[in-house]
């Protein structure tokens, strides 16, 4: 079983290998961003594009098959820091990227972390906070998942979940990984694909493609009828900026 170790950290990871130009995705499922949670949405990336790319899938910390501590200080980083820590781990420098969900928060704090090492990402459904969300992210995204994680796990309490969710999801606004105000500086290439629901609202993938200086809206992507032509969209965007970047 592949697993990248980082300190206390455990990475669990599938790497399609390959010459492709390395793609890494980032699942969506809040705090149960794992690999198995591709099967679920409206197209599987790993099945569309492990022909065109080196695609890179991995469960974050505690989910899936993936284990570490819960940081109450900065944790988004520290997520990050796993993700871009298992790319070098693998020897890959430069990547585009696929987030789903809080994939799409993942991805923007990478391009702010490292600028310019993300060739380009694609986000989809991104998360964000709005006036009529603000409980969502903790009734249904991260304290039913922490609650069930500190009664499995001795070495973690329920203190440490609290100071875990109010450092990772009781930011001031909107995206949560990243200011509102710094996501101008962000220059990746970034396609939008819009979400419609509580969690995924349309305006938060409307404000992040008007904050963002290169990006690309889709609004209309996840209907069955469009799905084909929606994964030709995305492989054709990443393969347009991967050819532009060389």
């Amino acid at each position: 079983m592949p697993i990248y170790q980082r300190g206390d950290t455990s990475i669990y990871y599938e790497d399609a290998g390959g010459d492709g130009f390395p793609l890494l995705l980032i699942a969506p499922g809040g705090m149960n961003s794992a690999i198995a949670f591709w099967a679920r949405m409206p197209f599987n990336p790993i099945e569309s594009f492990r022909d065109d790319f080196r695609v890179i899938a991995m469960d974050q910390r505690n989910c899936g098959q993936s284990a570490g501590p819960l940081d109450t200080v900065d944790p988004w980083t520290r997520y990050v820091d796993d993700q871009l820590g298992l790319l070098d781990h693998l020897g890959v420098d430069r990547y585009v990227a696929l987030g789903c969900c809080i994939g799409c928060s993942y991805l923007l704090k990478q391009a702010e972390q490292q600028p310019g090492r993300m060739v380009a990402g694609v986000l989809e459904q991104p998360i964000g906070l709005v006036e009529t969300n603000t409980q969502v992210f903790q009734d249904n995204i991260w304290k039913p998942w922490g609650e069930e994680l500190v009664a499995r796990r001795d070495d973690l309490t329920t203190e440490q979940l609290l100071g875990f969710g109010q450092a990772m999801w009781h930011q001031d606004d909107f995206v949560f990984s990243v200011p509102k105000a710094r996501l101008p500086a962000i220059t990746t290439p970034m396609l939008v694909l819009a979400g419609a629901d509580a969690a995924h609202p349309t305006s938060v993938a409307v404000e992040v493609d008007r904050l963002l200086p290169n990006s690309t809206y889709i609004e209309s992507w996840k209907a069955p009828e469009v799905i084909p032509q929606t994964v030709e969209t995305v492989r054709a965007y990443l393969k347009q900026q991967i050819e532009a970047a060389r």
